[in-house]
């Protein structure tokens, strides 16, 4: 993520918030990227990996469920994008209602409701 947002050099980050609104995004660009390698055919397409212990399985549905969120999440932003950034920055960035408030220029009320 580090190289992501170094090869970015040229964004001024306003503040802290700022600074964490763009790496929701690049999160959400490496997650998405990710994903979708592990389900290439050149890197075994549908396959899955199993591992010696049952209990450290990782859930069968989550690169599937990953880009799901993906294709909603690119609907959601030609509907609202506000809205979509809100979801971006809470699942993708882990920021708080006031942080994302702060990021977005609303009140934490309208981020509660979006």
């Amino acid at each position: 993520m580090y190289l992501r947002l170094v090869d970015a050099g040229s964004v001024n980050f306003r503040d802290r918030a700022h600074f964490f609104a763009i790496c929701a995004t690049v999160m959400r660009q490496i997650m998405i990227d990710a994903a979708r390698a592990r389900s290439r055919e050149k890197r075994g397409g549908d396959w899955r990996r199993i591992a010696l212990d049952e209990a450290e399985l990782p859930s069968a549905d989550s690169d599937d469920s990953l880009l799901a969120l993906d294709q909603a999440m690119n609907r959601l932003v030609v509907l609202d994008q506000g809205k979509a950034k809100v979801v971006e920055l809470r699942f993708f960035g882990g920021l708080t209602n006031g942080e994302i408030a702060e990021v977005a220029g609303v009140s934490v009320d309208t981020v509660k409701r979006d």
